[in-house]
């Protein structure tokens, strides 16, 4: 089976390749967890977030915005100390204040990010030919910082973008590369 070369590094990766990247992924926590994801990767390996998924999802009960936006300064104290996930204070509160963005300014995330998502997208022939960062990441970036939305530029943005399938960026070759219409 051919995947994209990314894909078959490690078991991990190629579970979440196999599975998960790629595929349209909808509704406001899951899209949430998401983008606290890609956030806390920025610098990081993929891989590491991967790993960590599961704590993240415990420590940030499930990516709920409305339960994460309520924590106060133990929780990042409880967060600071939790080893299970990237302990990174400015990346916490990111995540924190993202969550209180929701909901108070009762953000339809679903239909905000989508809303970005290109109209036609060239299937890439080779990882080289995969885009870092794209008109409509750049733009998704600046509407985000707009709104208060922190830790979220236009290469996280495009991240997003290809993790919850605004986008298909697997290589041609790849067995998930989907048809085009």
């Amino acid at each position: 089976m051919v995947r994209c070369p990314w894909g078959d590094s490690t078991p991990d990766y190629a579970e979440y390749h196999d599975t998960e990247w790629g595929v349209e992924l909808h509704g406001t926590n899951a899209l949430y967890e998401r983008m606290s994801l890609e956030a806390f990767q920025s610098g990081l390996s993929w891989i590491t977030i991967l790993r960590k998924r599961p704590a993240f999802r415990a420590a940030f009960v499930e990516f709920d915005p409305k339960l994460v936006a309520e924590f106060g300064p133990a929780d990042v104290e409880r967060l600071m100390a939790d080893a299970g996930i990237v302990r990174n204070r400015l990346k916490i509160d990111a995540t924190i204040h993202n969550a209180r963005t929701i909901v108070e300014d009762d953000v339809d995330l679903d239909a905000l990010l989508w809303s970005f998502a290109p109209k036609k997208h060239r299937r890439p022939a080779t990882i080289t030919d995969v885009p870092a960062i794209t008109d409509e990441s750049k733009a998704m970036a600046k509407e985000l910082k707009r709104r208060g939305f922190k830790f979220l530029g236009p290469t996280t943005c495009y991240a997003l973008m290809q993790a919850t399938g605004m986008v298909d960026d697997h290589i041609s070759t790849c067995f998930r590369a989907t048809p085009r219409a």
